[in-house]
Order: structure tokens, then C-alpha cells, then sequence
């Protein structure tokens, strides 16, 4: 249990006192990060620092879900040219195009979608291009 400040003892000597206990007992060595630069450091000051990076961490977006989309479809473009079948070229399509066509029918809150199903027959024989399978 941690100590109760004594009566007539100030905060700052008191809690002084605690650190130094502690240091000497050995409670501060071997810590993560020890010796290594404070990370940001080289960054303007941020009060949210915290929040950004927590989000940052758990991988959590607040873009509206419009531009959310739109960015999973330029994923799908990028990860389509990184594919080596042609079966996951059409299942990476299949999968946002159904996203698009459900955020057409009822769109969602933010700018407007600007987005349009892929033709995955076109892009299939993209793919076949960049390979020379033509």
C-alpha cells in the first residue's frame, strides 16, 4: 500500500522523499525506454499528442466514411497490381465493389462518394497486361 503523506509535511518533499526511496530501492532501473529518446521530441507541441497517438496504435480512422471508402478503393487499385492470381484480383474487387454499391444505394455522411463500382473484367485485363499474359 503506498504511503499516506504525514501531517505538516509538505507535497513536494514528501513526494521528493518517495522518488528517492524509490531510486534507491531500484524501482526505476531497467524500465522500457531506458536510454532512448523521448519519441516526438523533434515535433511542435501537440495537446493532443495522446489522443492522435492512441488512434494511431489501435489503427482508428475519423475520416467520414466516404473518404474512408474512397481510400479503401485506392487500396484495392494498389493491392490489385500486387496480386499474383487472378482469382484475388477479382475476389479484392468483389469485396469493394460491394462497399461502393452499398454506399450508392444509401450513401453515407461526408463529401460526396465520386465513386463508381470497378469493372472487374477491365481490370482483370489490366492486370493480365502488366504481367504479359495478354
Amino acid at each position: 500500500m503506498t504511503e499516506r503523506k504525514p501531517v505538516g509535511v509538505s507535497f513536494e518533499s514528501w513526494v521528493d522523499k518517495q522518488i528517492r526511496e524509490a531510486e534507491q530501492r531500484g524501482d526505476f532501473s531497467g524500465l522500457p525506454g531506458f536510454g532512448k529518446p523521448l519519441p516526438g521530441l523533434d515535433r511542435p507541441y501537440d495537446a493532443e499528442w495522446w489522443i492522435k497517438d492512441k488512434m494511431r496504435r489501435e489503427g482508428v480512422s475519423v475520416l467520414p466514411p466516404s473518404l474512408t471508402l474512397r481510400k479503401e478503393a485506392e487500396d484495392a487499385r494498389e493491392a490489385v497490381s500486387g496480386a499474383g492470381t487472378e482469382a484475388e484480383v477479382r475476389r479484392i474487387l468483389t469485396e469493394v465493389n460491394d462497399r461502393i454499391r452499398k454506399a450508392l444505394l444509401m450513401p453515407p455522411e461526408g463529401p460526396p462518394l465520386n465513386l463508381r463500382p470497378f469493372d472487374v473484367d477491365a481490370v482483370v485485363g489490366e492486370w493480365r497486361e502488366q504481367r504479359g499474359r495478354g
